[in-house]
């Protein structure tokens, strides 16, 4: 049966009346999201969200007698609020702005603070299409040797802008600041840092908020579906602008991780080290549908227009929905159940409850957690463009380097000749067996025999990764990330060694903060990197 289409819906429950609703809800199952809007930290903001049991109070003092009054939802109205500063904002200076929040990677980057490669000529994707220019914005940190043999491209998360480390163009706080310095994991007196916005994104590289050069207009969702291979294809055109021939290593988290092997496998010959943490070489179907829950109720945002909203209002509400779901994701359980447990706001005096009642529930965020998530969505949803997080997250669910998946997309790495085309390589005939596939040395290795176990993927993803096979790898993975399980983490490193790569390093990290670990755990982290560096 095919699905109603979100016009057709509305027209049938208008048409239903009111008398249907409760009939509607009991059938669809369906409820709105809650929305707060905060510009304080959550735990000040937390006090906020009283109002919203200001109802739930007069309700429950209220006489039986009396007609009870319809409470008040101050998390919902918040949706309107927030509407109007936009608007004032346009009509200010023809664009939204964007309250600060307390994490810096998701600041929009002054463009001041970047540089911006330019790439005049086409260049052809993955899925058929092309882009008939491109620009990618990138900072650096420390100095390149003069034999340029000591730079380490980094790549990013979704979000995150090119912005890793504190600059002089840009003193503000990078996200990943205390990893990049002078004796840090990438140490500064030593190599030569590249981090750049990937494309697809919007905080300088072109993306679906770029303007199209060949109608003067945003692309919108006219831009074409990326892969990971043409984000990694675009930092390497950077290179070759830089003058860099040879990487002394890929380093990448989460997204980044992909692109981390993405460019080990694309480049064979000019990528000395991998360096993949809390990342994967085969998305899997629970990562699929959470980006695929975040895409859904930001597509159903009416701001959205199907993707046409630069000259209005953008999806905040979506946006901001979309982020919860993603903060979800990236923290664990037992991190909350450490910080939060199941404790409530505080209450003002004014809203206590009378001596002997109970504390008044309200639907609005009530417990921290509640407003934890709540402040996450309100602080992000006007900082990232709702396209770019379309395309890069639909970028991360097509992420596949078994060897059949491989195949079908007709990817092979760059001849083995030391010339790196233009464009990646689409060969007339399906990849090579892995046994014939070009590596970065003549040399064979002894292939490992898999593990007990393994998953029905395994040959095929170790076939997939087999011009790997002599380059470092470094796979970290993190016990209590739900987003990319450690079990993905080992099965890369599982196939890496399956394929004859004899030099996986492989480290397993405990720790309470899920995903967002690589961000946080300094000290494991960090010196994992800088040890296998």
């Amino acid at each position: 049966m095919r699905a109603e289409s979100r016009s057709a819906r509305d027209a049938r429950l208008g048409a239903a009346g009111a008398t249907t609703w409760k009939a509607f809800w009991m059938d669809a199952g369906g409820v709105d999201g809650a929305r707060e809007d905060w510009d304080v930290d959550w735990m000040d903001s937390a006090m906020n969200v009283a109002h919203a049991a200001r109802a739930a109070l007069t309700l429950a003092r209220a006489s039986s007698s009396s007609a009870p009054s319809r409470p008040s939802f101050p998390c919902v109205d918040a949706h309107a609020h927030r509407e109007s500063r936009i608007r004032a904002s346009y009509a200010a200076d023809a664009r939204p702005a964007s309250e600060d929040g307390p994490e810096p990677p998701y600041a929009r980057p002054s463009p001041q603070s970047y540089r911006v490669y330019h790439h005049p000529t086409p260049v052809s994707l993955t899925y058929g299409s092309s882009l008939p220019a491109f620009d990618i914005a990138y900072e650096t940190w420390g100095t390149l040797s003069p034999r340029t043999d000591n730079a380490i491209l980094l790549h990013t998360g979704l979000s995150a802008s090119s912005h890793a480390a504190s600059t002089e163009a840009n003193p503000s706080q990078g996200w990943w600041e205390k990893f990049i310095g002078p004796g840090l994991a990438l140490d500064t007196d030593k190599y030569f840092i590249i981090c750049t916005n990937v494309l697809g994104g919007c905080y300088g590289s072109t993306g679906p908020s770029s303007i199209d050069p060949r109608t003067n207009q945003p692309y919108a969702t006219t831009f074409p579906i990326l892969s990971i291979f043409d984000m990694v294809q675009a930092q390497f055109h950077l290179l070759d602008h830089l003058g860099i021939e040879h990487l002394y290593a890929s380093v990448g988290s989460s997204m980044g991780a992909m692109q981390s092997l993405a460019a080990g496998w694309l480049y064979p010959q000019r990528v000395g080290k991998v360096v993949s943490i809390s990342g994967t070489a085969r998305s899997s179907p629970s990562a699929i549908a959470m980006r695929f829950a975040q895409r859904a109720v930001l597509m159903a945002d009416p701001n959205w227009n199907n993707g046409f909203y630069y000259d209005r209002l953008p999806p905040h509400t979506g946006m901001k929905l979309a982020r919860q779901i993603a903060t979800i994701t990236y923290r664990s359980g037992p991190e909350w159940d450490i910080r939060f447990g199941r404790k409530v706001r505080p209450l003002p005096p004014s809203e206590e409850p009378e001596k002997g009642m109970p504390r008044p529930p309200a639907l609005c965020p009530d417990f921290l957690i509640e407003t934890y998530l709540d402040h996450q969505g309100e602080q992000f949803c006007l900082k990232y463009d709702a396209n770019s997080l379309i395309y890069v997250s639909k970028a991360m669910d097509l992420f596949d380097m078994t060897l059949p998946a491989l195949q079908e997309l007709n990817l092979s790495p760059p001849p083995p000749s030391g010339s790196h085309p233009s464009q990646l390589t689409h060969p007339a005939s399906p990849c090579k067996p892995p046994q014939e596939q070009p590596r970065r040395h003549t040399s064979h290795s002894k292939h490992h025999p898999p593990p007990p176990n393994p998953p029905p993927h395994l040959p095929d993803l170790a076939a997939g990764l087999s011009p790997l096979a002599n380059t470092p790898v470094l796979i970290l993975g993190v016990q209590s990330d739900i987003l990319f399980p450690v079990e993905q983490q080992r099965e890369v490193a599982d196939a890496l060694r399956m394929a004859g790569n004899q030099r996986v390093s492989y480290y397993e990290l405990g720790g309470v903060w899920g995903h967002d670990t690589f961000l946080l755990d300094v000290q494991n982290v960090g010196g994992a990197i800088r040890g296998f560096l």
